[in-house]
């Protein structure tokens, strides 16, 4: 049966990090403000919001959320802390200088790298001083207990909507150049919809994320269009759905329906074998840049370019990045970073060539104590079959 929406209770965020950050900067405390679109505020509240900005202010180890108007009885369900209502017509950058004035606040102020320009001005206008930090980037790098859960479970929705995709191209016949799929022409727009309806089946939204390709357009890696589906030809699958808290999963999968071999299954090989040998590179303390490292030199070692340009024949991008309430955060296994258990990230090496095609692998891990968890495992196959 689906997992319901509600199996899962909301992550619940400790503000030591804030803490430790106000104290670092002898500030009078933080600001953040955002609308629904800003995963900081998201993370900082719990609170999924309207698309208008509000204010989230930590002052003192105390947390308010300037709720935005019609929305302080979610504000109250959503959030931990105390939620304001008054002077909701007011402009976020406002009603957060109230509130630190009532608290008693003065001098230097953290915020965000991404605070509204607007909301900027406002707090200096108000006689605080400015301080940027990236504490809640960092804080955000190493996942919880919680997180983690909602990540398997937004995953799980995934592996629902590929094992579905991949049913319906076992079960497509060729007919002509064309697939067929129950007396009509399989399209990426076809198989996208029921990929959609999967997830929705399991209480996730696909979020615009789910991407189809089909011979030429896997090399286009965000392709939204519509194209036949034909045999002997690589279809690209990349499901990234958004789960209730959140929090999003990242899935990917290639397949041939009645391949003759040649370069598709070379590049599948290939792929593959750059998969497991990032992998191979996941433990605590190592670096990230070394899983992206590892699987580049792997793509070479069977003869594709590990550093194509977009729009060549080759790797085309970065081995991963890092996946948790927004689909494209830290870590990035292009950079240097020490990795630490509770990180998560995808690993998704992939080689394309604009004539020909596509082919990406690609797994959601988590950093564990003694190495990695794929955080729902769903079998790999060059021609699909059915479970």
């Amino acid at each position: 049966m689906p997992d319901a929406p509600e199996s899962l209770p909301p992550p619940e965020t400790d503000p030591a990090f804030l803490d430790a950050a106000i104290a670092d900067a002898d500030a009078a405390g933080f600001v953040a403000v955002g609308d629904r679109f800003d995963d900081d505020v998201r993370y900082l509240t719990r609170f999924s919001g309207p698309d208008r900005d509000y204010a989230f202010v930590y002052v003192d180890g105390e947390a308010t959320l300037c709720a935005p108007s019609l929305f302080g009885e979610q504000a109250e369900r959503e959030f931990a802390g105390t939620v304001r209502t008054d002077d909701a017509g007011a402009p976020a950058g406002v009603r957060a200088a109230n509130v630190l004035d009532e608290c008693g606040a003065s001098g230097a102020l953290l915020v965000p790298r991404s605070i509204p320009h607007d909301a900027a001005v406002h707090l200096e206008r108000a006689g605080y001083e400015l301080g940027s930090t990236t504490a809640v980037a960092d804080a955000r790098l190493t996942k919880t207990d919680a997180e983690l859960d909602c990540l398997r479970r937004v995953q799980r929705a995934a592996v629902r909507g590929m094992a579905r995709a991949e049913e319906i191209l076992a079960e497509s016949a060729a007919e002509g150049d064309e697939l067929v799929w129950r007396d009509a022409p399989l399209s990426t727009e076809r198989l996208r919809r029921q990929v959609n309806a999967e997830l929705a089946v399991y209480g996730v939204r696909d979020a615009d994320n789910t991407v189809v390709g089909a011979g030429p357009t896997c090399a286009d890696l965000h392709y939204a269009g519509t194209d036949v589906l034909r045999p002997g030809e690589t279809v690209l699958l990349d499901l990234s759905p958004r789960g209730p808290h959140g929090y999003y999963g990242d899935l990917s999968r290639t397949y041939v329906v009645e391949s003759d071999g040649g370069w598709e299954r070379r590049a599948y090989v290939a792929v593959e074998a750059a998969l497991k040998a990032g992998l191979d590179e996941i433990a605590p303390g190592a670096d990230a840049n070394a899983v992206h490292r590892e699987a580049a030199a792997e793509l070479a070692a069977h003869g594709f370019d590990p550093n194509a340009d977009e729009g060549e024949a080759g790797f085309t991008h970065g081995t991963g990045h890092g996946v948790g309430l927004s689909l494209h955060e830290g870590p990035s296994l292009r950079e240097a970073v020490e990795l630490d258990a509770g990180m998560v990230f995808t690993v998704e090496p992939g080689v394309y060539d604009p004539e020909r095609g596509g082919v990406r692998l690609e797994e959601l891990v988590a950093v564990t104590d003694d190495g990695y968890e794929i955080l729902h495992e769903y079998p790999r196959s060059f021609t699909p079959r059915t479970e």
